[in-house]
């Protein structure tokens, strides 16, 4: 098969062609890390690119995501079982009171192909929950949504927590949603914001010196 089919169907965000491809493609012997490197990742982050061009909207940058997604779940098992580690260890969730997860996922989706190995702990996570993940998982960011301008004050909550739990100084933390700026960033003493997917994986990179 032809990577750049992949590449194609991921942008389309043809879901079931990125799935048969990803078959056709383990099935002729390439390797997963080839499948994801030249294939997945390549189209979403061309899909981070027209989303921040304003030529993709949120629908069609989930409609990529998912079927990406599909396509990992066809590589999870063999990455699993592989010896190379992931990249850094990311803790992902949207803060206490807030139960919105489409941009939560979708940045989950993107540092995976990205080579991060995510925990997504959900919505309506309480920052004991994220203190307890990361200090478990030995996580090297966390990462904090909210869509609502009424649950931000728990973004500030849950770093307070994490600075007195004594991993702060371990630990990167991004912020990013609907509502949160950069101004809003510094202000609670977050580490890194991000203002769409494509550039929370930039800024984790940008965090932990990989790039």
């Amino acid at each position: 098969m032809k990577m750049e089919d992949l590449v194609k169907a991921v942008i389309e965000g043809n879901a079931p062609v990125v799935s048969d491809l990803v078959i056709q493609a383990l099935d002729e012997g390439l390797p997963a890390t080839t499948i994801l490197s030249e294939g997945l990742t390549p189209g979403m982050a061309t899909v981070g690119e027209l989303f921040q061009e304003g030529e993709y909207f949120l629908p069609e940058m989930l409609f990529s995501a998912k079927a990406m997604t599909g396509g990992l779940k066809h590589l999870e098992t063999i990455f699993s079982k592989s010896d190379s580690d992931a990249i850094a260890t990311v803790v992902i969730g949207t803060v206490k009171g807030d139960l919105h997860d489409i941009g939560k996922n979708i940045v989950g989706m993107i540092m995976k192909g990205a080579g991060f190995n995510v925990v997504d702990l959900g919505v309506d996570v309480p920052a004991e929950r994220f203190v307890e993940v990361s200090s478990e998982k030995k996580a090297d960011i966390i990462a904090l949504s909210a869509l609502l301008s009424t649950t931000m004050p728990s973004m500030r909550d849950a770093i307070g927590i994490i600075a007195k739990s004594g991993i702060r100084d371990q630990i990167k933390i991004l912020v990013g949603g609907a509502p949160v700026t950069s101004k809003f960033a510094d202000e609670i003493g977050a580490d890194g914001y991000a203002k769409d997917a494509p550039e929370a994986v930039a800024r984790v990179k940008e965090l932990l010196k990989l790039s």
